[in-house]
């Protein structure tokens, strides 16, 4: 806890937030009393809505390269700080609303990115492809969005304040320090602005100018005897360097072990015994290529030569991103399990309390919760919005049972989610166990009452979903209604503003998701319908979520492949090593984790360094490093969402851009190595700056 945390604007003790001053009533920093404080202002409003699309847009966009999601509220109230200080000045519980709505643009993209490309990885027959749509991608955000905030209102007294003393939301307490020593927000705020700007600089010059290479690697061919088909590349962009610094090295070094293993193990061994002819008929059996006859295809099939031009890609959609699917579903499914005791005591905790303290009256500025009514009323609305809506997967009677399913699990999920929150923090949220056990769920009662064609599998995806969207909201909503009891905030104004929130947020992620799974001119006419689902943006949790249902319901599934996934994760398990992250890594390619574990390692050898010279480690949400990490992930993210969509309006921009690249004419000067070494120098350039900074002394 930082030192500005325990004092107020007279300069007066207070207790570190989440303790009460005396052992009597805690005593929020803006006391019940006061209500001369501004809120819900319209300008909170406008800057949360605007932070919460950009966390939105750039999550969508990180979540399907990498798989990964960073924490949001933190960030957006350091910036919203600075920025409504520049606005003529703002007030702590203002700030809060900025934080409030901004930070369900993240959770709510992180629910939606990791379940809803399923879609496109069902079935061909289950004609699961139509349902990603604008309209289906945005009602089913809006609705999961809201249910997770509608199920946290009567949760709110139970766990956030009668739970004061032993639930301590470890991100909501620490944003609340956050908004507490807001007179350090401007000099933060500028370090995570200076990120944003490096980063975004850099992905133009990378991905406009084409000063800088994207992917170098080193790839043996298929022909050496000793390691064919061995590659080692990496995708060397700012927001991977800003993920791996977050994350730190640890879990950094578990996400590249597992691509060590897929690219420098598995798929040497399988180009060096399976035929090239075996590879591209498996190809042709997951629909990855066309027939036998046909040039392209993942790894560039030739059927004159029997060859590929990338075995090595060949091999890994042929067969190692089964193998990874069943180890993150197995890890998964690991991470369910370890956590069951937690979930059936936090569940009987949470409805004890809550039938205890339910019937409590509010009257406090400080206990003011959106009404019951509402909560009651919006359930009800939510199942037969489901059952109106004619874009969505199924019947009308089989959209009612969607709708009963989805309130039913994600008001389970929604109290599990939020007290496994208190205790552990956002980022060791089981979500995806959780949405394991709800789409096993879901498909057992399709297989009781009969559904078992590949139609009811966009169905189980839309139970799946929705749940996953929901228990993710209402992680983060845990986590700011304890920010909000901490400062002092009203809770209807923080509910009212999460909703605004997932309205916004709902609208921007559907329309980033299209716009990145819109391919170019080029690569449709070479075939690919979705850019989503390939090396560009490889969704492992959709493609995972998918994998799940089609077992379960049809039985179209190389269990060979899948078993040697989940027997890949249990081994992890059993030697002490968290499978699910490990398992992300077989699943993902090298050149996305490799740059991870870069930006892994500066973090480390930052705090090594802070160590050995008896300095103050940095504050992991609130260090100089960390908060550049965090603009480059940012920074990165958003400028490749604008690329995707300089690209995308209009073939005569594309031409234009096109024109811009000095590609062509560095790789003729310098040769193709050369141009691979002036992006990895770049990129050494990048990571020595964030050292630097990480380096920085910290201010009292």
């Amino acid at each position: 806890m930082s030192e500005a945390a325990k004092t107020n604007a007279t300069g007066s003790d207070l207790a570190p937030a989440g303790v009460a001053k005396t052992e009597g009533e805690f005593q929020p920093y803006i006391p019940a009393e006061r209500s001369d404080v501004a809120e819900f202002t319209p300008k909170a409003i406008i800057i949360g809505v605007f932070f919460g699309i950009i966390f939105g847009a750039a999550t969508v966009y990180l979540a399907l390269k990498a798989g990964l999601t960073v924490s949001a509220s933190i960030p957006i109230a350091v910036l919203a700080i600075s920025l409504l200080k520049k606005l003529g000045g703002s007030t702590i519980l203002e700030n809060n609303v900025v934080q409030t709505i901004g930070s369900a643009g993240e959770s709510i993209a992180a629910g939606v990115v990791f379940t809803l490309p399923g879609f496109l990885f069902l079935s061909t027959d289950s004609k699961g492809s139509s349902f990603f749509e604008y309209w289906t991608i945005f009602t089913l955000a809006l609705l999961g969005g809201v249910l997770g905030t509608l199920m946290m209102v009567p949760l709110r007294r139970s766990l956030i304040v009668k739970e004061h003393g032993n639930l301590p939301y470890p991100e909501g307490t620490a944003c609340a320090s956050v908004l507490i020593a807001g007179e350090k927000g401007g000099d933060l705020a500028k370090i995570a602005f200076q990120g944003v700007g490096f980063a975004f600089a850099y992905a133009m010059l990378q991905k406009i100018v084409k000063l800088i290479a994207e992917t170098p690697a080193l790839v043996t061919k298929q022909t050496n005897r000793y390691f064919p088909s061995a590659t080692l590349n990496a995708d060397i962009t700012p927001e991977y360097l800003g993920v791996g610094y977050i994350v730190g090295p640890k879990i950094a070094g578990v996400l590249v072990a597992g691509g060590v293993l897929a690219w420098l193990g598995i798929i040497p061994l399988l180009a060096s015994v399976v035929p090239a002819d075996t590879i591209a008929a498996q190809l042709v059996k997951l629909g990855d290529l066309k027939n036998l006859a046909m040039a392209g295809g993942p790894g560039g099939w030739n059927p004159e030569t029997h060859t590929f031009a990338n075995t090595a890609m060949a091999v890994y959609r042929a067969y190692v991103r089964q193998v990874g699917a069943g180890a993150v579903a197995a890890g998964g499914f690991i991470t369910l399990l370890k956590t069951l005791p937690t979930i059936v005591s936090a569940f009987n905790e949470s409805m004890t309390s809550f039938k205890g303290g339910g019937a409590t009256v509010a009257r406090k500025r400080t206990e003011q919760d959106v009404p019951m009514s509402v909560v009651l009323f919006g359930s009800v609305g939510l199942i037969l919005t489901m059952a109106a809506l004619p874009f969505l997967p199924g019947s009308v009677m089989g959209r009612l049972l969607l709708g009963v399913l989805i309130v039913v699990f994600g008001f389970f999920f929604v109290t599990v989610a939020s007290r496994i929150v208190g205790i552990i923090g956002s980022s060791s949220n089981p979500i995806s166990g959780m949405t394991i056990a709800t789409l096993m769920a879901t498909c057992l009662i399709f297989i009781g009452i009969g559904w078992t064609g590949d139609v009811y599998q966009p169905m189980a995806l839309c139970v799946g979903g929705m749940v996953c969207i929901a228990a993710a909201n209402a992680g983060a909503t845990s986590q700011d209604l304890k920010t909000g009891y901490l400062v002092g905030a009203t809770p209807r104004a923080q509910q009212i503003g999460l909703m605004i929130g997932a309205v916004a947020a709902a609208v921007v992620i559907g329309l980033t998701m299209k716009l990145l799974d819109t391919p170019t001119a080029e690569l449709r006419a070479q075939g690919v319908e979705h850019m989503i689902g390939t090396e560009a943006f490889p969704a492992p949790q959709g493609t995972m979520m998918a994998t799940l249902i089609k077992g379960v319901l049809s039985g179209n599934l190389d269990w060979n492949f899948v078993l040697v996934g989940v027997f890949l994760a249990v081994t992890m398990e059993l030697c002490g090593i968290k499978a699910l992250s490990f398992a992300v890594g077989v699943y993902l390619p090298l050149s996305t984790t490799a740059p991870i574990f870069v930006g892994g390692a500066i973090k480390g050898l930052a705090d090594y360094m802070a160590k050995r010279k008896n300095e103050h480690v940095e504050e992991s949400e609130l260090g100089p490093g960390n908060l550049f990490a965090t603009g480059l992930v940012a920074g990165g993210a958003l400028a490749g969402v604008v690329v995707a969509g300089m690209l995308s309006v209009h073939e005569g921009l594309n031409k234009v851009i096109s024109k811009l690249s000095v590609e062509h004419a560095l790789v003729q000067a310098v040769g193709e190595g050369g141009f691979h070494l002036i992006g990895v120098l770049a990129f050494a350039f990048m990571g020595l700056v964030l050292y630097r900074i990480s380096r920085r002394p910290m201010r009292a």
